[in-house]
């Protein structure tokens, strides 16, 4: 059964979360998700009641995850994870594609996120989707995409019509 990507819904609770408990050492960055159930559980009820959710699920079981938070006027903050045994199959990309689809037609105007300087794979990516660095830090970048880029209108054509 091919992989879904949908929109989140309360009903993949226990599935996002387990997801999440199982993620390995090197599928975390920055302190997320937070190691402790509790915190795990109270982060988790912050991304899904506050912000644009997506899930990608395998035969029910929910394979990766990408969040938009509101930050401030106009911007979200991203999250997105995949599972250790789904990386590398281009997961992270379409969920990010279709959050940004998503996000633009709920009316954000940009999308930010801090990413740790030694996730290249992940910088690439951003970098590919349209991301521009806005602040260096030590160890991390932050970077930012205005949904007024060609890239938006390019992630919300249908597949078939995409380069």
């Amino acid at each position: 059964m091919p992989l879904l990507i949908e929109p989140y819904q309360s009903t993949y609770c226990a599935a996002l979360s387990a997801m999440y408990e199982d993620l390995d050492a090197h599928s975390k960055t920055l302190g997320l998700p937070p190691t402790t159930t509790g915190q795990r559980e109270q982060w988790l009820d912050h991304l899904t009641g506050a912000g644009l959710n997506l899930v990608a699920l395998d035969d029910g079981n929910v394979v990766g995850h990408v969040a938009a938070v509101p930050a401030k006027e106009g911007e979200s903050q991203l999250v997105v994870f995949v599972h250790q045994e789904y990386q590398n199959r281009g997961i992270g990309t379409e969920l990010l594609k279709q959050l940004v689809a998503y996000a633009d037609n709920k009316g954000v105007e940009a999308i930010k996120l801090t990413v740790a300087l030694n996730n290249r794979r992940a910088i690439t990516v951003y970098d590919n989707m349209g991301f521009d660095v806005i602040e260096r830090m030590q160890g991390e970048l932050a970077m930012r995409l205005s949904l007024d880029r060609p890239i938006v209108d390019e992630v919300k054509r249908p597949p078939a019509e995409q380069q």
